[in-house]
């Protein structure tokens, strides 16, 4: 049997809703307000719960920093030397992000059990207004996010950490209730190990994923044995072998696989539609196939891995 080279090229983009510079530029102004606020407050009041919460907000605007920054190098074109271009810079920035997040939660920690230790005197009507004031910015900022948080986990891990901020402003501002009623000191720093629970709590999901990415993992919400059945399902598939898939960005995956096929297609028509069928159904974006017949390695080939 003769064989021949055939290949196909596809630019597939995903436009995510609340990604843009305009997004994140009003995000990160916003809650870089509200952390020196905080802060301030915190300082004045002598709140630790609102220092956890800046402490935590602070985070979430280096968060944001990164999750821009890996979406502007992500947008490059590739080069000789980086033939995927820098998509990857959003993997590397989720880690980083998720590494973030339990280094702010140990300093939070550390502060706050030496006040479960020595509680002070709390300022409880400061407490309640900035956090007050922390629950809009949060919730405002978070939804900037709200569109694009299920495709692109850098999306979703700044719609989390605002979330979770808004939430814990909420506690923040019941345990000001709280003290401003009992005249007990010791609920700010309880407040404060809480907030730390609920923080620790989402983060302990972003870590995992932000990981898994970085090893090279087969994507949450990819079944790899239904991309193999649907694969061997295909007319003429008698075997499929050397499948992989894995994340070539936050928002993009990528497949090569061989198929070893009773009868050769006719034309490059199967394989585009199969592209097409890939990405519609399991949001396979960048697949490579080799098509075999026997022992013989027919380099008929749908390569959309740009």
């Amino acid at each position: 049997m003769g064989s021949g080279h055939h290949s196909h090229h596809g630019h597939h983009h995903h436009p995510v809703r609340g990604s843009g510079n305009m997004a994140f530029g009003v995000a990160v102004a916003l809650n870089l307000a509200f952390v020196v606020a905080e802060t301030v407050a915190g300082l004045i009041s002598g709140s630790i719960a609102l220092i956890a919460d800046a402490g935590h907000n602070l985070s979430d605007v280096l968060s944001l920093l990164l999750a821009w920054g890996a979406s502007a190098l992500a947008k490059r074109p590739p080069s000789d030397r980086f033939t995927y271009g820098m998509k990857s810079s959003s993997i590397l920035a989720a880690i980083a992000n998720a590494a973030l997040l339990w280094v702010a939660i140990g300093a939070i920690l550390v502060e706050t059990i030496r006040r479960l230790a020595d509680p002070a005197p709390v300022a409880s009507t400061a407490m309640i207004v900035v956090a007050a004031t922390g629950i809009l910015v949060n919730a405002a900022s978070a939804l900037l996010f709200a569109g694009g948080r299920k495709a692109d986990l850098n999306l979703r891990a700044a719609f989390v950490h605002l979330m979770a901020d808004a939430a814990v402003s909420a506690a923040v501002v019941v345990a000001g209730v709280l003290i401003a009623f009992s005249g007990l000191a010791w609920i700010d720093p309880v407040t404060s190990l809480l907030v730390t629970v609920v923080i620790a709590w989402s983060g302990w999901g972003l870590m995992r994923d932000s990981l898994r990415m970085g090893m090279l993992g087969v994507p949450e919400g990819i079944d790899l044995g239904e991309v193999r059945r649907f694969l061997e399902a295909l007319p003429n598939v008698e075997h499929v072998h050397d499948l992989h898939v894995w994340p070539m960005s936050t928002t993009e995956t990528a497949l090569t696989a061989h198929l070893t096929m009773s009868e050769m297609p006719a034309n490059d028509a199967f394989l585009h539609d199969l592209a097409h069928e890939l990405e519609h159904r399991f949001r396979i974006g960048h697949p490579t196939l080799q098509i075999e017949r026997g022992h013989q390695v027919c380099a008929l080939q749908r390569d959309s891995a740009i």
